[in-house]
């Protein structure tokens, strides 16, 4: 099953964050997201103005909504940085690459 297929699983804690291998492979399913330090995941998207960034900050709101998992989103002109992990565990989660999954599927002009 397509990593944006699937939900967020809340993490209660006590599992060790993804790494190595078993990081890069989840990694690899997402292009154009950056593993930093394996820690947490990084992309900036772009767009031909602010008020375009800003629909894709909402929409993207609302995934993690439904979700119940939640990005930092940093919103300036023209384009959307986003970084994605878990909390709960300091560290990435397989739920942290679904999201990113899901935000890669938001319409963009």
């Amino acid at each position: 099953m397509a990593l944006a297929e699937k939900h967020c699983v809340p993490c209660r804690g006590g599992v060790p964050p993804l790494r190595g291998a078993e990081l890069e492979k989840l990694r690899e399913q997402v292009s154009g997201w950056q593993a930093v330090n394996e820690h947490h995941l990084q992309r900036t998207y772009s767009f031909p103005d602010f008020r375009q960034a800003l629909d894709f900050v909402n929409a993207a709101g609302a995934i993690a909504e439904q979700e119940g998992h939640h990005p930092d989103l940093h919103l300036s002109w023209g384009k959307v940085g986003v970084e994605i992990w878990t909390h709960k565990i300091d560290g990435l989660t397989e739920s942290d690459f679904i999201l990113a999954a899901k935000l890669d599927r938001i319409p963009r002009s």
